[in-house]
């Protein structure tokens, strides 16, 4: 936030975005996703079980076409703190952006893998793609994951654009 802004009292673009950010991130930080479905409780696992959340939150979001730039401020809150991560683990000023770069692509391809995905009856493309993109523990099927993914996403397709733009997703 700049010097005006906080003068002025405004807020920035994305802070009405902030609950339902922090909402992302605490689901996915929920125990049944790896004690239960094998997400390894890792970076690389953590970072794989934000995208799978944010994923489902952003297809949700897709739904209402008026709900674009909601979309979009929710996307530019993660591409913040995925760069204060990067640099709170030593990545260097003239690196982050590249990183960034990679992380963005990631969201993106699974997003689109994963509306793909929810599209199709059953769970086999689901499975697939869960089983491609999350880092599972040594011997853990992605089966748990994908009823876990299907249940979030029927509960924010369920949920009012009001709640869900309040950071409310029931569990």
């Amino acid at each position: 936030m700049g010097l005006f802004d906080r003068l002025l009292g405004r807020k920035p673009a994305e802070a009405d975005m902030r609950a339902l950010w922090h909402r992302v991130v605490e689901v996915a930080r929920e125990p049944q996703w790896y004690a239960k479905g094998g997400i390894a409780d890792t970076v690389p696992g953590r970072f794989d079980c934000i995208v799978l959340v944010l994923s489902a939150v952003l297809i949700r979001l897709e739904r209402d076409p008026g709900l674009r730039h909601p979309a979009a401020r929710l996307t530019e809150l993660f591409v913040s703190d995925m760069d204060g991560q990067l640099r709170q683990s030593g990545v260097g000023d003239l690196v982050v952006g590249k990183h960034i770069g990679k992380l963005m692509g990631a969201l993106g391809g699974r997003l689109d893998v994963y509306r793909a995905a929810l599209a199709e009856p059953g769970d086999a493309a689901l499975g697939e793609a869960i089983g491609r993109n999350v880092t599972l523990i040594e011997g853990a099927e992605p089966a748990a994951i994908t009823a876990e993914f299907r249940h979030l996403a029927a509960t924010l397709e369920a949920s009012s654009d009001t709640d869900l733009l309040a950071g409310v997703i029931e569990r």
